[in-house]
C-alpha cells in the first residue's frame, strides 16, 4: 500500500501557521465594551459544545449518558466519521477516501447507536466534515475502499478536482488558497455542481441518521459562495454549521465572509485568552471579543487539536492557567463556548490512546476536561445565566477580576501567585449560593463551600491562586451560612515535566478521597505548592497529597492520613512536605 503521510494536520499548515502568528498582533486591539449578546445554536437554548476529538462512537455515547447530558451540554462534536486512509496517526482522520461511515472510530451501526443515545441525553450532535480534500496518496481505507489520489471510486474522478495540483504557497493569494492543494491533499473543485451535490449527499446521509450539525473542516481553503451552494443543494439547509476559517491579519480570505453560511471558530478568542492568562493580564479581558466576529456568529475556545500542537493557544500542560480560561470562556457571554476534550500526547502526531477507546477518564492518557468540575459545572451557571449580560465588573487592574451576569450568577478569578480576599458586590438576590466551582448542586443544597449574599447584593470570598468561585441562581448553598474559614495547604514538593499536586481528603470540600474530584495546587511558588480552601469553623479532616502525571496517573505521598481542624475564626496553615 502506498500512502502519503504529512508530518503535520493536513488543514493547518505554512501560511495558516503565519496567520497564527499574525493574530497574535492583533491581541491588543479592541478596547471597547464587552458585548452582552451570545450566539444560540439550536439546542434548547443550551450552546455549549463540548469536542470529544478521537473519542470512539461508543465511547461519546457513554460521555453523553455519564456526563454531558446531565451536566448541561447541548452538542457534542465528534470527528470525522467517514472513511479514511490508514495509519495510526490523528491526521488519518482528515484524509477522507469515501463518504461511507467506516473510520477507525466505528462503523454506521456504532454511529447511529451513539446520536440516539445521545439525543436521549438531551445532547445535539455535530459532525466534524471533511469535504474540502480527499487523500495526498493512494491505497486501501479503512473501510476497504481501494483509492487513489483523484481517483475515488463511486465518489470523484480525476476532472472533480482542482486543476492546481501543487500545495499551497501563498496566503495572500486567494485563488492559492482555495484552488491549490493543502499539503498536496487532493483539492476538490468545489465550484463543480458534480462535487457540490456529492457533498450535500453525504451531509444528507449524516443527517438521516440524526446528526444536528456539522464543524466544516478547512472553510478557509472553500471559496464561501461554493459553501453556500453546497448548502442550499443539502435538504435541510437550516441545519447548524460552524466553518473553520483561521484568520489572518492582512490575508484576502477572512473569518467574516463565512457568517452568511452559520457560524465560524474565531480562533482569536483562543490567542487572546492565552495572552492574558500567560503572561499578560487578566484585567484585560474586560474588553474580550470586541473587535472580533459578531458575537451571534461566533464559536469560541480555548484551545483546539491544531492550536495545543502549534502552540498557539494554551494546553492541558498549563494547570491552573488553562482551567481557568475555560472557567472565563464559559462565564462571559461572547459567543458560543466549545470546550475542547482531547488526550495528552508526547509527539505532534500520536494517534488516540486504545484507537479511541476510553475505558475511563483520566486513564490512558484521557484528559476529559470536559468532566472537570471546574469546567462542566460552569456549563449549568452558563445556562442559568442565558440571555444575561455583564454587570458589577470588578478586577485589581492586574490578574485578578470579577463579574456578574444580571441577576443571575457571579464569578470571581484570581490569577495573582497568592490568595485575594474581596468583598465583591453582585446583583444577586439575598441568600446561600453553592461555590460550584468547590461543590456540585446537590438535592440537599452543596457538596462543597456555600457563600451567603446579602440583601446589599455583597458577599466577601477569599479567592486562592489559581483559582475561581462561581455562583449562580438555581444552585443554592448548604449551611445558608457565609464561608469565613478554612485550610490554607502548602506542601513542597518536587515534580518532573507534566506532573502536578493536589490535595484530597475526606470531606466534600476536598474530593471525598475521590482522586477525580481532587484539587490542583498552585504551583506559582514552586516547589512549594499551595491552595486554599473554604471549610465552616470548626471542621475535623483527614487529607493527603497526590501527584498526577500528565497521562492522569496517580502517585499517592507515603504515609497516615494528615489531619487538621478548622478554627472557631480564620482558617488553618498548613506547611507541610510531600512523603516519598
Amino acid at each position: 500500500m502506498v500512502t502519503t503521510a504529512p508530518t503535520r494536520r493536513p488543514a493547518r499548515v505554512a501560511g495558516a501557521l503565519t496567520a497564527s502568528a499574525a493574530l497574535a498582533l492583533s491581541l491588543t486591539a479592541a478596547l471597547g465594551a464587552a458585548p452582552t449578546a451570545q450566539a444560540a445554536p439550536p439546542a434548547n437554548g443550551k450552546d455549549v459544545t463540548a469536542t470529544l476529538f478521537e473519542w470512539r462512537f461508543d465511547s461519546v455515547a457513554k460521555a453523553c449518558t455519564d456526563t454531558l447530558g446531565p451536566k448541561g451540554y447541548g452538542f457534542v462534536e465528534v470527528s470525522p466519521p467517514q472513511e479514511h486512509i490508514q495509519g495510526s496517526q490523528w491526521w488519518t482522520s482528515y484524509q477522507p477516501v469515501s463518504y461511507k461511515i467506516a473510520g477507525r472510530l466505528g462503523d454506521r451501526t456504532s454511529f447511529k447507536n451513539m446520536i440516539d443515545t445521545c439525543h436521549a441525553a438531551g445532547v445535539k450532535v455535530i459532525a466534524d466534515s471533511v469535504v474540502n480534500h480527499m487523500s495526498a496518496g493512494s491505497g486501501t481505507g479503512t473501510g476497504g475502499t481501494v483509492y487513489s489520489k483523484y481517483n475515488y471510486p463511486g465518489y470523484y474522478q480525476d476532472w472533480d478536482f482542482h486543476s492546481c495540483r501543487t500545495a499551497i504557497s501563498n496566503y495572500g493569494d486567494r485563488a492559492n488558497v482555495q484552488n491549490c492543494e493543502l499539503v498536496n491533499l487532493s483539492d476538490l473543485d468545489t465550484g463543480s455542481a458534480y462535487v457540490q451535490q456529492t457533498i450535500a449527499k453525504y451531509l444528507d446521509d449524516l443527517a438521516s441518521l440524526g446528526v444536528d450539525g456539522y464543524r466544516i473542516d478547512a472553510a478557509k481553503h472553500i471559496a464561501a459562495a461554493d459553501l453556500a451552494g453546497i448548502k442550499a443543494k443539502t435538504a435541510n439547509p437550516n441545519a447548524y454549521w460552524v466553518q473553520e476559517v483561521i484568520y489572518g491579519a492582512g490575508e484576502p480570505v477572512q473569518p467574516s465572509e463565512y457568517t452568511g453560511t452559520g457560524d465560524v471558530d474565531e480562533f482569536r478568542s483562543g490567542t487572546w485568552l492565552k495572552s492574558a492568562f500567560q503572561g499578560g493580564r487578566i484585567a484585560d479581558l474586560a474588553s474580550w471579543g470586541s473587535g472580533l466576529l459578531p458575537t451571534d456568529k461566533a464559536r469560541t475556545f480555548v484551545d483546539n487539536w491544531d492550536t495545543e500542537r502549534n502552540g498557539s493557544t494554551l494546553t492541558y500542560r498549563d494547570g491552573s492557567a488553562y482551567t481557568l480560561a475555560n472557567v472565563f470562556m464559559l462565564a462571559h457571554p461572547y459567543g458560543a463556548p466549545n470546550v475542547y476534550s482531547g488526550y495528552a500526547f508526547t509527539g505532534h502526531d500520536d494517534g488516540p490512546p486504545n484507537g479511541g477507546t476510553v475505558n475511563a477518564c483520566y486513564s490512558d492518557g484521557w484528559n476529559c476536561t470536559h468532566a472537570w468540575r471546574q469546567v462542566a459545572n460552569m456549563v449549568g451557571f452558563r445556562n442559568a445565566v442565558a440571555g444575561t449580560g455583564i454587570t458589577n465588573w470588578w478586577s485589581n487592574g492586574n490578574n485578578a477580576i470579577a463579574f456578574g451576569r444580571g441577576g443571575k450568577g457571579f464569578v470571581a478569578i484570581n490569577r495573582e501567585s497568592g490568595p485575594v480576599t474581596q468583598t465583591f458586590q453582585t446583583s444577586l438576590p439575598a441568600g446561600s449560593y453553592c461555590d460550584v466551582q468547590h461543590g456540585d448542586p446537590a438535592a440537599g443544597g452543596c457538596t462543597g463551600a456555600s457563600y451567603t449574599v446579602g440583601s446589599d447584593g455583597r458577599f466577601t470570598a477569599t479567592v486562592g491562586a489559581g483559582d475561581a468561585v462561581a455562583l449562580y441562581v438555581g444552585a443554592p448553598g448548604g449551611s445558608g451560612t457565609p464561608v469565613t474559614g478554612g485550610a490554607s495547604f502548602a506542601v513542597n514538593a518536587t515534580t518532573a515535566f507534566g506532573q502536578n499536586i493536589y490535595v484530597v481528603g475526606n470531606n466534600a470540600a476536598l474530593g471525598g478521597w475521590d482522586t477525580n474530584k481532587a484539587l490542583l495546587l498552585s504551583s506559582a511558588s514552586y516547589p512549594v505548592w499551595k491552595l486554599n480552601v473554604s471549610m465552616a469553623a470548626g471542621t475535623a479532616f483527614e487529607y493527603k497529597y497526590i501527584r498526577k502525571d500528565a497521562s492522569g496517573a496517580v502517585t499517592w505521598e507515603s504515609g497516615a492520613n494528615r489531619a487538621a481542624t478548622v478554627p472557631a475564626s480564620g482558617s488553618v496553615a498548613l506547611n507541610d512536605t510531600w512523603r516519598s
